[in-house]
C-alpha cells in the first residue's frame, strides 16, 4: 500500500545534462511526491539551468553546482546519479554517511562484489582505485518488479542497464519456474543511438548510424555478466548465455528477443502467456500482449512501460519472448524514479509516463 506524504521529498540529480539526467528531470518536474532541489555537474557547474538547457525549463531555474557530497546532503534527501562508470563510487560512501539515499544509474553498484565489477569494467577499474566493497554488498539491484521487498529499506540502489532490464523481464519468469533448459539461451537485442549517451562518438554520427544496422560487443558485452548474474539467481544455478546487441537507426527504443529450449515441449504460447500475466499482474509498468501480437519499440516510446509477448515454435521446442522498452525511460531514468517511488512508499507508477507518443 502506498504511504501518503505531507511534503515532497527533495531529490538531487547529478549528471543532469546527459540523456539520463534530462529524462530524470523531465519526470521529476511533474512528480507529485518529489521536489527537484539540486542539480550537479562538474562541466556545467556555475551555469543556470535555463542557459544550459532552455528547451527543458524547470519550475525553478536552479544553478548547476559541483557535485560535492556535503552540498548535495544539505539540499536533498535522495540523489539520482547519472554519471559515467566509476564516478559514482567517489560520491556514494560520503552521501550515505550523510544520510542521503542514492539511486545510481551507472554500473558501479550493480554487482555485489567489487571484484565482479572490476572484472567486467576493467578499464574503469584501472582508473578508479575503489575500496567500497561494503557498499557493493549493501546495494539493492533495482530491477523494480523483482526487488519490491528489498527496495523500501534500501539506502543504495544500483539501477540495471537498459539491455538487462528488457532481457531479464522476459527471461526470469521462465528460469524461476524451471521451464527452460539452462543451456543454449540466446538474447538478440536492438537499441537506438541514445543508448550511447550524449557525448560525441563517431559511430553514433548520423552519417554512420543512419540506414544501417550493426552488431557490437558480440562476445563479452559488459551487460552479459549482469544478465547472467540475475538469471543464475532466478534459476538457482549457474547460467551462461549468448547476448548480442545491435545498433539501430533510431533515437530511442530497445527490443530484446530471448530464445530458450522448453523442458516440456507440450507447453503452448497460451500456457506461457498465462504465466507472465500471473507473474506481472500487480506490476502496472509491465503489459503482457495477447498471443500472436508482437511488440514494437514505438508502442513504448517516452513511457515507463515494458511490453512482453510470448511465442512457441512447436517444431523446435523453442520459446521466443519479445520485450520492448524505451531505453531512456524504463531502461534508465523512469526505472530510477520507479525505485524512488518504492523507496518512499508511493505508488510504484506515481508520476511516471505510461502512454506512448504515437506514432
Amino acid at each position: 500500500m502506498a504511504i501518503a506524504s505531507s511534503s515532497p521529498r527533495r531529490v538531487a540529480v547529478i549528471g543532469a545534462s546527459g540523456y539520463g539526467g534530462l529524462q530524470t528531470l523531465r519526470i521529476l518536474q511533474n512528480h507529485p511526491g518529489f521536489e527537484l532541489s539540486f542539480l550537479g555537474g562538474e562541466r556545467s557547474a556555475g551555469k543556470s539551468w535555463f542557459d544550459l538547457c532552455p528547451f527543458l525549463p524547470l519550475a525553478e531555474n536552479l544553478v548547476v553546482q559541483n557535485p560535492e557530497p556535503d552540498a548535495i546532503a544539505a539540499a536533498a534527501d535522495f540523489a539520482v546519479l547519472s554519471l559515467p562508470n566509476g564516478l559514482a563510487s567517489g560520491l556514494v560512501p560520503r552521501l550515505l554517511q550523510l544520510g542521503v539515499r542514492v539511486v545510481d544509474l551507472s554500473a558501479d553498484y550493480r554487482f555485489p562484489s567489487l571484484s565482479q565489477w572490476a572484472a567486467t569494467y576493467s578499464s574503469e577499474a584501472k582508473e578508479f582505485d575503489r575500496a567500497d566493497q561494503e557498499f557493493c554488498s549493501e546495494a539493492v539491484y533495482g530491477l523494480v518488479e523483482w526487488a519490491m521487498e528489498q527496495l523500501p529499506k534500501a539506502r543504495l540502489v544500483g539501477a540495471p542497464g537498459c539491455f538487462p532490464t528488457a532481457s531479464l523481464l522476459a527471461l526470469m519468469p521462465l528460469l524461476q519456474q524451471g521451464l527452460i533448459e539452462g543451456e543454449g539461451i540466446v538474447i538478440d537485442a536492438k537499441t537506438g543511438t541514445s543508448g550511447g549517451g550524449r557525448a560525441p562518438k563517431e559511430h553514433l554520427l548520423l552519417a554512420e548510424a543512419a540506414e544501417a544496422v550493426a552488431p557490437y560487443g558480440v562476445v563479452g558485452h559488459r551487460h552479459t555478466a549482469e544478465i547472467e548474474m540475475l538469471a543464475s539467481k532466478a534459476a538457482g544455478r549457474n547460467i551462461q548465455l549468448q547476448f548480442t546487441p545491435h545498433l539501430m537507426p533510431m533515437v530511442r527504443g530497445l527490443l530484446a528477443t530471448v530464445y530458450g529450449r522448453l523442458r516440456d515441449p507440450g507447453l503452448t504460447a497460451e500456457d506461457l502467456t498465462t504465466l507472465y500475466q500471473v507473474t506481472y499482474k500487480n506490476h502496472p509498468c509491465i503489459d503482457i500482449l495477447p498471443v500472436g501480437t508482437y511488440p514494437s519499440t514505438k508502442w513504448v516510446k517516452h513511457t515507463n512501460k515494458a511490453l512482453i509477448s510470448v511465442a512457441v515454435d512447436k517444431r523446435t521446442s523453442q520459446v521466443i519472448v519479445m520485450s520492448v522498452i524505451d531505453n531512456l525511460i524504463k531502461g534508465q531514468a523512469g526505472q530510477a524514479v520507479q525505485c524512488l517511488n518504492v523507496m518512499t512508499g508511493q505508488a510504484v507508477d506515481a508520476g511516471l509516463p505510461m502512454l506512448p507518443y504515437y506514432p
